[in-house]
């Protein structure tokens, strides 16, 4: 293996590393969970016949997907393009209110998604609400018309991580 500083640099290349964020981010993480865990648990597996193998993949995919879903980061800056474009088409959304109302609530449930996506919105909600005089900035929302908002936002990162991991990851029955 010839070391990064014995060759020259490709056209475009840089020495940045910098970090995927996004849905792509979330899939690919949980996919890349699920393959080496299943690879990994099938070469355990495969040390003890046909039967192991298949035991050890299943087991393997699991431990996967579960390290792929703790992997997983929303992007802020993609979720708040998504609301800005797609909140008048939520039921909750009052007419005489503006995006900039539900901003901070969408934000809200996007964050304590990334912070711990292993609880529920239900777990997380007192705490959401205690913070929302913090967390409001300049939105008129009382916590009450806030949530769905923030319950939205939940919901649609923890879905977009779901999608990527086979079977019910999240205990919501979708």
């Amino acid at each position: 293996m010839t070391d990064r500083k014995d060759r020259p640099m490709a056209k475009g290349e840089t020495t940045d590393k910098k970090a995927a964020t996004g849905t792509g981010a979330v899939v690919g993480a949980a996919l890349g969970g699920v393959g080496g865990g299943a690879a990994a648990g099938a070469a355990v597996g495969g040390m003890t016949g046909p039967v192991g193998a298949v035991v050890g993949a299943v087991a393997g995919a699991v431990v996967g997907a579960v390290v792929g879903r703790k992997a997983g980061k929303a992007d802020p800056v993609v979720e708040d393009k998504y609301w800005r474009d797609n909140y008048a088409s939520r039921p909750y959304v009052a007419r005489d209110k503006t995006y900039d109302d539900y901003a901070p609530a969408y934000r809200s449930g996007v964050d304590a998604y990334t912070r711990d996506p292993n609880r529920h919105f239900d777990e997380m909600e007192p705490e959401l609400r205690s913070n929302w005089g913090t967390t409001r900035g300049t939105s008129n929302l009382e916590w009450d018309h806030a949530r769905h908002a923030s319950r939205d936002a939940w919901d649609r990162v923890s879905n977009a991580a779901e999608r990527a991991i086979p079977g019910d990851s999240d205990g919501d029955g979708r």
